[in-house]
Order: structure tokens, then sequence, then C-alpha cells
């Protein structure tokens, strides 16, 4: 039988012996371990601390923290090596790139069972976008908690525009969130402003970004390309949208006042360089703690098919083997519960580096209290992931890692001039791995 299928009969099965009051035998503590990939000894001292304080909240329940490495891959395979000899902790943060994967190692609990039988859970609280994608069911193509629920998501993100404002100024034009509200933030505009702040001189240039897909991917979403068709069963990088959005790139290159396409643009930006940079929340710590210029975030231009951007996520998921014992099972959901709770977000939050993966009010009026970027416009963020945000997500048919490398060799040429975009669109679906269920 499939492992999947064998865990969600076992969470049946338990379903009925806990009669889901999911409350640990008081008699013994059960020692929950959990980890995260932290980037540095705050993030671990936070997470420490939210360890002892959920520790102190639940009776019957123990909680160990560890701290895992930096390396994203390196984190990843440690991880699938641990859980297939025995060792891996109760709870760990993955990627939200990598739910499929785990799930089809089967390694990786459906909380399905779990969660229905739970009158006080809500996956609504979450940014849909999230829960859509944590909920997929890869035998029936569906997304509800009745089916599927690989874990709960224990952040987000979105990208924005960082903005040197003294640019701005020293250029005399308005800034992006002025155009925005004026009605007036669209490719068109947004090249002329690049062209704007580049011509203060040489040593300026009015934007930069970091070649990744996530980068490239938004101006072709922008423009109604993409990647995939809807179910991410097909190429649909040879669409007309696709190559409009690597037309406006080579256009933008060439104008020559960008940071050179290939070429990490944070430094520049923190130098007093660049104009605009294009990032995620994840760069809000080192802005605030190395820029010694007046900055602020906005929000990305519109493209021919409106504004686009990114819901960045991680969750934190559970090991199929810790559900084995209906005592384990009960203390491990409600730390999970706890850790995706409002409190916890908010103490994530302050860190400035990641946004709650909770949409409600009082999630946001967390965010927005984070002192590391306290008056700034923080609603570029949430403006985007509330409206027009698409959620990076585990590709169930392929292997994203090998499709994207493709991908990434020939935008890159295109951006280069070595390729035009004509060809880009005629040959590249002819030149990925082929995707399947």
């Amino acid at each position: 039988m499939n492992r999947k299928l064998v865990i969600v009969a076992l969470l049946a099965v338990l379903t009925a012996s806990l009669s889901f009051a999911l409350v640990a035998n008081a008699q013994d503590d059960v020692t929950v371990t959990w980890r995260t990939r932290p980037d540095n000894q705050a993030e671990i001292d936070v997470y420490t601390s939210l360890s002892d304080s959920i520790d102190a909240k639940l009776d019957g329940v123990t909680l160990a923290y560890q701290a895992g490495g930096t390396e994203t891959a390196g984190y990843q395979a440690t991880l699938l090596t641990e859980l297939a000899a025995g060792t891996a902790p109760d709870i760990f943060w993955i990627p939200g790139t990598d739910i499929a994967t785990f799930a089809g190692e089967g390694v990786i609990a459906n909380l399905s069972a779990v969660a229905t039988a739970d009158a006080d859970f809500d996956a609504s609280v979450f940014y849909p976008q999230q829960i859509n994608e944590l909920t997929y069911n890869p035998e029936t193509g569906e997304s509800n908690v009745e089916q599927a629920l690989w874990g709960l998501p224990r952040d987000a993100s979105s990208f924005a525009l960082y903005v040197n404002l003294d640019l701005f100024e020293e250029a005399g034009i308005p800034t992006p969130t002025e155009q925005l509200e004026a009605g007036n933030w669209n490719w068109e505009t947004f090249t002329q402003t690049v062209k704007d702040i580049g011509a203060l001189g040489d040593d300026v240039v009015g934007f930069g970004l970091n070649a990744w897909w996530a980068n490239w991917w938004l101006w072709m979403n922008a423009a109604g390309g993409g990647y995939f068709n809807a179910d991410k069963t097909e190429c649909a990088l040879n669409s007309d949208g696709t190559r409009a959005a690597l037309e406006f790139l080579v256009e933008l290159y060439g104008s020559g006042e960008t940071v050179p396409f290939g070429t990490d643009s944070e430094p520049p930006f923190i130098a007093g360089n660049v104009g605009m940079f294009l990032n995620g929340r994840w760069a809000t710590p080192n802005t605030a703690a190395q820029a010694t210029f007046n900055w602020d975030y906005a929000e990305v231009p519109a493209g021919p098919n409106g504004q686009s951007n990114w819901l960045f996520w991680g969750a934190y998921v559970v090991n199929a083997s810790s559900l084995e014992d209906p005592a384990r099972a009960a203390a491990v959901w409600n730390v999970l519960k706890e850790l995706t709770s409002v409190e916890s977000q908010g103490l994530v939050t302050a860190l400035g580096a990641n946004i709650p993966s909770r949409a409600g009010e009082d999630a946001i009026a967390a965010f927005f209290a984070s002192p590391v970027s306290e008056g700034k416009n923080n609603a570029a963020f949430t403006n985007a992931l509330a409206n027009y945000a698409v959620a990076e997500a585990p590709l169930w048919t392929g292997n994203f890692g090998e499709y994207d490398a493709v991908v990434g060799a020939e935008v890159t040429k295109v951006i280069n001039g070595e390729l035009s975009p004509a060809d880009f669109q005629a040959n590249i679906c002819g030149m990925v791995p082929a995707l399947g269920m």
C-alpha cells in the first residue's frame, strides 16, 4: 500500500482511539522535538524563548528545540536522511516548495483527520494561497482539508521594492508609492523612473534584482505568462505573456541604468547607489542595520496583466512516525498549533525578516509593530499578500530544480543578449523536463 495511504489509515484509527480530545496524558510528560533553520543567533534565541514559553503553557509536554543548519539544500537533505534513519525531530520547518518531496517520500504526516476532528482548528485564519498548497491531494488533484493537510504555515513574505528616497529627492521625481497612489505605477513609468535615477551619475543606477527564478518569473506573471499551465502538467513558457516579459527585461537591462544582471544588487543598494532594489522581507534586517540613507518600501509596478507578486512561505510539518503513539500524536498537534499562533508568529515577526502567515487583523498589527521597520510602508508587503500574490508552490508533477535550471540558463542568455525572446519562446518547452503525475 502507498505509504501516504498507510498514514491516512493510521490517522483514522487514532481518531477513534483518541476521541480527539487532543489532550496529552498528564501522568508523564511527552517530549516533543522541533527544528527550524535559523539564519543567525538572534533567531536561535527567539526560537529558544518561544520553545520555553510553549513548554510552560502546555501541560504534559516537554519541548526540545533544535537549531538546524543554514544551508538550504543541506538542511533538507539532512532531514531526509534522519527521517529514513528514524532520528528526525517530531516537528520541523521546511520551505513550502519542498512539501511535495517530503510528502511523496511518505515521511511527513497527513494531518487531515486530526485537523477535521479538532473543533478549535480553523484553516481559514492563514493565507488561502498557503492552505491551498498544504491541503493539496496529489491523488485527486483537489485541495481541501478533508483530504489533506501536510502541515501549518509558519510565516510568509512577498517582494517589495526597497527604495532609496534620497535619490528620488535628488532626481526631483515622485516615489513609486506616490505614483501608485496616483494610479500611474506601471512598467512604462517604472522604466522611466529607472532612467531618471540612473541619470544622477555614473555611480548610480535606477534598479537592481538578484538572478533567481522568482525575480524573472514575477515579470512573466505580470504579463500573463509563467512557467506552467494551471495544474502544472504542461510547460507554458512559450506563451506570449512570457515573451512580453522577457522583451521588457531586455529593454530594461539594455538601458544601462541597472545593476548588471547576475550581480548581487544588495551591496550597491546598501551603499546608496541604487534607486530601487527588488527583494523579500528577509532583506529588512540588513537594510535597517546598514543603510545610512532615507529608505522605504514600495509595491511592484503593474504589468500588462496587472500587479503580481509572490507569497514566499515555509511550513511546520510533522514526522509521520510521531503519530504512531496516541499520546505523542496529541502532544505534537497541540504544539504545532501553538507554534503557529498569533503570539508565536508575533515573536518571530519582531526580528524583521518574516511576516505572519495568519491574515487576521491581530497578526497584521503585530507585523506593523515590528521595531525593525517602524514608520515604514509595511503595507507594501501585506497589500501584495492579500490582493495579488501567488504562492510559491511545490511541484507535484516533476522536479522543479531540474526544470528551473534549464529555464534559468536560457533566461540569462536572453537578458544578456545571447538569445532572442522569440527564439526562447519557440524552443524552451522542448528543452525543459517533461511534467506528469
